[in-house]
């Protein structure tokens, strides 16, 4: 503890931290005209396992405190009058407006006649949620602007009764994600129970008849440490209109703290399954259980996967036989099926099995097709069959199955090389499944593919037209440290690679998220105004299944930064863009991908947009939902787990007297998944360490959070990013490209 005082223990590690006395001034620095706030460097160093460990801006972890508020609001004026000086960022702002008015509508959830769909329109701030019933008349149960006009209010999710006559509903406020619950009479509007609060990502899973549902809750906050208040989550018994004090816990009290809960009801109501995995490992553990009307809070609990290092989903089919959707064995999945009074593994038998390529995403039972002759119903049914959806490197693809063998019927031809949605059937059977289809220039589309006829036919097109670039797209390869090949979208005015443009390289590479085609309105604006903008398939994500994700995570996270350095260098080697016109962009874990990439390779990047990020991975833990991460990143706590945090954590990464490229921080102040504070200590890093006089800047916003927000606040952040991102990577003014155009015969 040379030069400094003992000042308390560290909660994760249990050692101590050391704190000079007289802290380091590095008060301001002026590049380029840019004056930084003044930001203190503390002399603060612990000893975790052996590493001796700076952290000189831990003040500005205390987001509460006057000098980090004053820091802040400093780091605001400064973008603000950064900002004033991009001279394509109000032409983004009007160009996303247009590109985002298709709008966009979901995929319809059945309830006999009745069907639920949300849908924004236009300049509809947020989506609205509608009923239609048989006759197609429509009629709004939600809409998140009259809850309230200032936009700020979200729809996190819904879930109608098996009847359709009640409805589930949970909204939050400011960005928080913290959920409250109401239920709802679908055909009065007139809400019958609720609020319920502390249901943050709940299930809810109704009983035949309405008057009751299983849900997911966390405990009292009074009854735990202030620390623990996001976790310790139980499965619950409601019965609607009764006081949510007397709900009966039915599973979760000796699962880990950090434990989510899946819960789920066959639809006639014999069977209940409950999954639970601890916070975001890739695996989980099922139990099901019979349902006895009379008794519905005390299920029987009977394993179904447990303690298997894999990841499994259940359900009953209409024939009453127990499917599981599992990669136990078969790393790019793989549906079994067994009889629910016999679910272990031992007992499964494969219906359609692991492809070599390709991944298995989803499926519709088709059960209830009317054989067709000439066009007309015979009163016969034809043989059941199953709808599958696959990826293969990124792209989905579609098939039809018998239901009996699981044999390949048919394949059927998508509008394009794009992506698809969930697959959305009839409740009580049918021949009909619907999902949504989108690629890099179609909106969300709804899709509907009628087994009876083997045809597939437009349900919903985006609500509204708009105009539309044309452009290029196409995938390319590039090969990695390793020498493993790493797949990305290039989307770009032309086919041909040259000339060399300014690009865009996206990336997120973490928790099995994969990054597939999609309607993206910055992404054409980029690529209308002359850039080039590219999504990278990284490991850590599941475009090529399980053991991609495995590939990228714990011990393997480098790997994730691997992938996306050579897809940059492949951009440069083939032509599409140079160095000095190249910005990479992410958010979250993407955040910590393209915060790692800066301090990896600050040489091989212009700029960079680093979102709601992750970058002090020595103590991410302590912070939001950060314990929840460990199984994804490792914890502090264990020596070698330590070790690869420490390997590649970016802000212990910051060094004196590297040219950094440009960097944009955008930040959350309502965030409670990310602590912004990530993004305050990094920025701090970064103004006092560069040697260059490209700007390191900080874009903070109030009463958002980390995922949904209205349409123009979206619209505002895309056009400071682009706009940014085009006065960092010389991007012409659009203004003087048009009137260098019309010049030209």
């Amino acid at each position: 503890m040379r030069g400094g005082v003992r000042t308390g223990a560290d909660p994760t590690v249990g050692l101590f931290l050391t704190v000079s006395p007289t802290a380091l001034g590095r008060k301001v620095r002026r590049m380029s005209g840019i004056e930084y706030p003044s930001a203190r460097r503390d002399d603060v160093v612990e000893s975790i396992h052996g590493h001796r460990v700076a952290d000189p801006y831990r003040w500005l972890e205390d987001a509460g405190s006057p000098e980090t508020s004053a820091w802040s609001e400093s780091q605001d004026a400064l973008f603000e009058r950064t900002r004033a000086t991009w001279p394509t960022r109000d032409q983004f702002a009007e160009r996303l407006t247009e590109l985002l008015q298709p709008g966009s509508e979901t995929a319809p959830i059945w309830r006999g006649q009745r069907r639920f769909i949300t849908r924004r329109r236009g300049t509809q701030e947020h989506g609205v949620l509608l009923t239609v019933s048989g006759d197609g008349v429509e009629r709004v149960l939600i809409d998140p602007l009259v809850v309230d006009p200032a936009g700020t209010t979200t729809l996190d999710a819904w879930q109608p009764s098996k009847e359709g006559d009640l409805l589930a509903y949970q909204m939050s406020a400011g960005g928080t994600e913290e959920s409250l619950m109401w239920v709802i009479d679908v055909e009065s509007g007139d809400v019958v129970d609720g609020p319920i609060d502390r249901v943050r990502y709940t299930p809810v899973a109704w009983i035949p008849g309405g008057k009751a549902f299983y849900y997911v809750r966390r405990l009292a906050p009074d009854t735990l440490p202030s620390d623990e208040v996001q976790f310790h989550r139980r499965v619950y018994l409601h019965e609607v209109g009764t006081s949510v004090e007397s709900d009966v816990e039915v599973f979760g009290a000796n699962r880990p703290m950090t434990s989510y809960f899946g819960v789920s009801v066959s639809r006639d109501g014999d069977w209940v399954i409950v999954s639970s995995s601890d916070g975001t490992e890739p695996r989980n553990d099922v139990w099901i259980a019979p349902i006895s009307p009379d008794d519905l809070a005390r299920p029987q609990w009977r394993d179904v996967i447990v303690g298997a290092d894999a990841n499994t989903s259940a359900m009953i089919g209409r024939d009453g036989r127990l499917y599981l959707f599992s990669d136990l064995d078969a790393s790019r999945g793989r549906l079994a099926v067994t009889d629910p009074t016999t679910p272990t593994p031992e007992h499964w038998t494969d219906l359609i099995p692991e492809d070599a390529t390709a991944v298995l995403d989803d499926v519709a039972f088709l059960d209830d097709v009317p054989l067709l002759r000439d066009g007309k119903s015979t009163g016969e049914v034809a043989a059941p069959v199953l709808l599958v959806s696959w990826t293969r490197h990124a792209i989905s693809e579609l098939t039809v199955h018998d239901l009996a063998s699981g044999r390949q019927l048919d394949t059927i031809t998508l509008l394009g090389l794009g992506s698809i949605g969930p697959l959305v059937e009839r409740p009580e059977g049918g021949s009909e499944a619907w999902f949504t289809y989108t690629d890099y220039v179609t909106p969300p589309t709804v899709l509907r593919y009628d087994a009876s006829t083997a045809e597939l036919s437009v349900w919903a097109a985006a609500p509204t037209v708009a105009r539309a670039p044309h452009v290029f797209s196409q995938q390319i390869e590039a090969r990695s440290a390793d020498g493993t090949v790493v797949r990305a979208f290039v989307v770009s005015p032309s086919a041909s690679p040259t000339p060399a443009r300014p690009a865009i390289l996206y990336g997120y590479g973490g928790f099995g998220i994969s990054m597939t085609p999609g309607y993206t309105a910055s992404a054409l604006a980029w690529v209308e105004a002359g850039g080039v903008y590219v999504v990278a398939a990284l490991r850590g994500g599941s475009e090529e299944g399980e053991q991609w994700h495995r590939d990228g995570m714990l011990g393997n996270k480098q790997h994730v930064f691997d992938d996306f350095h050579a897809v940059a260098e492949q951009l440069i080697a083939d032509g599409w863009t140079t160095s000095d016109m190249l910005s990479i962009q992410g958010g979250s874990n993407g955040g910590l991908l393209v915060g790692a990439a800066l301090t990896q390779r600050p040489d091989l990047y212009a700029s960079v947009v680093c979102s709601a990020p992750l970058l002090d991975m020595v103590r991410y833990e302590l912070f939001g939902l950060g314990r929840t991460w460990a199984p994804e990143y490792g914890a502090a706590a264990q020596a070698d787990e330590f070790g690869w945090l420490l390997d590649y954590s970016p802000y212990h990464h910051v060094r004196d007297g590297v040219d950094y490229p440009a960097v944009l921080f955008t930040v959350f102040d309502s965030d409670t998944r990310v602590d912004p504070l990530h993004a305050r200590k990094m920025a701090a890093a970064l103004q006092a360490a560069s040697s260059g006089d490209r700007p390191i800047l900080v874009r903070r916003e109030k009463d958002v959070g980390h995922s949904a927000r209205s349409l123009s606040r979206s619209v505002g952040l895309a056009a400071d990013v682009l706009g940014f991102t085009a006065a960092t990577t010389g991007l012409p003014d659009w203004s003087t490209k048009k009137s260098s155009d019309e010049g030209v015969a």
